[in-house]
């Protein structure tokens, strides 16, 4: 039976992420400090013996390795997650981020273990050439915006990962993620579409932040998961960086639109300045749009499979459900 570790793994996508793997008839373990994982989105499959939940911090070296011994692959989730959080506490952000990579690196090269990044479309930073190709320059913004420490602390992540594969000959994936959604996301820290999914259902208006002109694309969790699964089982050497995402750009402000339509909300939507979101201006990018030739070379020409209907059907399910 293999043996994966999951950092983050009682995440929005970490606990997807369980799913799949225990439905691959792997032994999982589970390490979540629980600052933004919730035990509630293990609670389906909690009961399974083959299942083991640590809590835990993964900046803590000897906790990390302790839960990665023997293992086969090591999925690296555990972050700062969303806008908010990033401009409310960027010093938990940065030393998050970075020391929890070190440790994770570190536990998975003791392990011999393959090693796979959640990485972010934010390492683009500001760069206007799209589609995203993963060999473009990255383009980081002013050091005065706390978003753009993110990004170079995922940036960092990944320049670390590549230097365990050189000189530690780590077989290791990183992942750019761009927009996941699907049931058990939250709206808390900032991610929009179970905001607008939230609000529509309360019959608010849905806050749309800026102009609304900014476009996005979006990936279904089942299609993400199913990308970091297979592209961490087909690193054999050499680091190999691929993005995840969807194929389809829709401005913010169509979003709402589409969202009051499929739950047939009347509550309408209105902008709202970034400043008044999150009490300071965002340096916010007009277009995220990846390049997924490199992905689909791997898992074909129609992935991902679920479209964004799709992924609302299933949140708005979720949400009514709970």
């Amino acid at each position: 039976m293999k043996r994966a570790l999951v950092t983050g793994g009682a995440g929005f996508i970490g606990s997807h992420l369980v799913e799949r793997l225990l439905g691959a008839g792997y032994e999982v373990r589970v390490l979540d400090d629980f600052s933004t994982g919730r035990r509630e989105n293990l609670a389906a499959f909690a009961s399974d013996a083959r299942l083991t939940v640590t809590a835990g911090d993964v900046t803590d070296l000897d906790l990390t390795c302790r839960a990665a011994e023997g293992v086969d692959e090591v999925y690296h989730l555990a972050a700062a997650v969303g806008v908010t959080l990033i401009v409310a506490q960027p010093v938990r952000t940065l030393e998050t981020n970075i020391r929890g990579t070190e440790a994770a690196l570190e536990a998975a090269a003791r392990a011999g273990a393959r090693f796979f990044l959640a990485s972010s479309s934010e390492v683009y930073g500001k760069s206007e050439r799209v589609p995203f190709d993963e060999d473009d320059d990255l383009l980081i913004g002013s050091s005065r915006f706390a978003r753009w420490g993110y990004a170079c602390s995922k940036a960092v992540d990944e320049f670390l990962t590549m230097a365990y594969v050189r000189e530690r000959g780590l077989r290791a994936t990183v992942g750019r993620l761009f927009n996941t959604i699907g049931p058990r996301q939250v709206g808390t820290y900032g991610m929009v579409v179970p905001r607008f999914v939230e609000a529509a259902l309360a019959g608010r208006p849905l806050e749309v932040y800026g102009s609304g002109l900014q476009t996005r694309t979006f990936c279904d969790v089942r299609d993400t998961v199913e990308a970091i699964h297979r592209a961490t089982l087909a690193t054999d050497s050499g680091g190999q960086v691929f993005n995840i995402g969807g194929d389809r750009e829709i401005a913010i402000a169509d979003l709402a639109d589409r969202v009051l339509a499929v739950t047939k909300s009347s509550a309408g939507k209105k902008l709202v300045s970034y400043e008044k979101a999150y009490g300071e201006a965002i340096d916010d990018m007009p277009r995220r749009w990846p390049r997924l030739d490199r992905l689909r070379r791997l898992l074909g020409p129609d992935w991902p499979h679920y479209k964004l209907e799709d992924s609302l059907a299933a949140i708005i399910a979720d949400r009514k459900k709970g």
